[in-house]
């Protein structure tokens, strides 16, 4: 029976130590690190079965990106309905509309997207139709839109906002008319005046007065009549915009008392 050597390793406690070291440098995947990687994905926001376009639009305020897409979805329609007007003109129906869009700009996103929508009208309307045309639509009416959506934003009254809007109006019919003299090459508000002299003198021989108008009169009558007409138009677009952003969800400041009463409006 042979003898062990006291001084040799034991076989099976190296057998021992050598299973136990090789689990240690084999990986393994425990329950515990699954659990992690999962709660890491969850704190990442996105659970790999909804795109990350979705998530963006689930949570959070909407993105830059966003609001220029519709700043320039508003500056297009602006100028589409100017276009659309001066080629095939249904009358005084999109008149009324020509500001709308661009206060709508300016009422969704704050006063850069405003003048930012007013720009991009012109630069749009410059390409398709020149920049004679193109200075005609921004002055008065891009100027009226982003202070139209400057008035509603603030939540002013509606006869400062209709008195600012007729004031802008007013500047840019001479504008209007100082720029179309200044191509044609005559004084198209002498004409004007000229018109307005004639309807001065019918009303005096029926009213039975015996004097001829004025030249400070009949400037005077002139001025009057052009401010008025931009009133009566600014009351019209606070009116169709009262109807339609409303039911876009953008309500503009609620009109007089005696508005309400006449449309039977609340």
């Amino acid at each position: 029976m042979p003898f062990d050597d006291p001084t040799a390793p034991d076989k099976s406690r190296l057998r021992a130590s050598g299973d136990a070291s090789d689990e240690t440098d084999e990986p393994t995947d425990s329950p515990d690190d699954d659990e992690n990687w999962v709660d890491a994905g969850d704190e990442s926001g996105w659970d790999g079965g909804e795109s990350l376009e979705a998530e963006a639009l689930r949570s959070g305020p909407p993105s830059r990106s966003l609001a220029m897409v519709e700043t320039a979805f508003l500056a297009s329609a602006s100028g589409l309905i100017w276009l659309i007007n001066t080629y095939f003109p249904p009358g005084p129906l999109l008149r009324v509309a020509f500001p709308i869009p661009i206060a709508l700009a300016y009422l969704r996103r704050g006063p850069r997207a405003g003048w930012m929508a007013c720009a991009i009208a012109g630069l749009l309307l410059t390409v398709l139709m020149g920049p004679t045309r193109s200075v005609l639509f921004v002055m008065p009416f891009g100027v009226m839109g982003v202070q139209l959506g400057a008035c509603w934003r603030r939540g002013t009254s509606w006869m400062l906002s209709i008195l600012l809007g007729a004031l802008l109006g007013a500047i840019g019919f001479f504008f209007r008319f100082w720029l179309a003299s200044l191509l044609l090459g005559e004084d198209l508000w002498a004409f004007a005046l000229v018109q307005v002299a004639g309807f001065l003198e019918w009303a005096f021989v029926k009213l039975g007065i015996l004097a001829q108008p004025s030249l400070e009169l009949i400037q005077s009558v002139a001025l009057v009549a052009v401010f008025v007409n931009s009133l009566i138009y600014l009351f019209v677009v606070h009116l169709v915009a009262l109807a339609m952003l409303d039911r876009l969800g953008n309500p503009i400041p609620r009109p007089p008392q005696w508005i309400r009463d006449i449309f039977d409006y609340e």
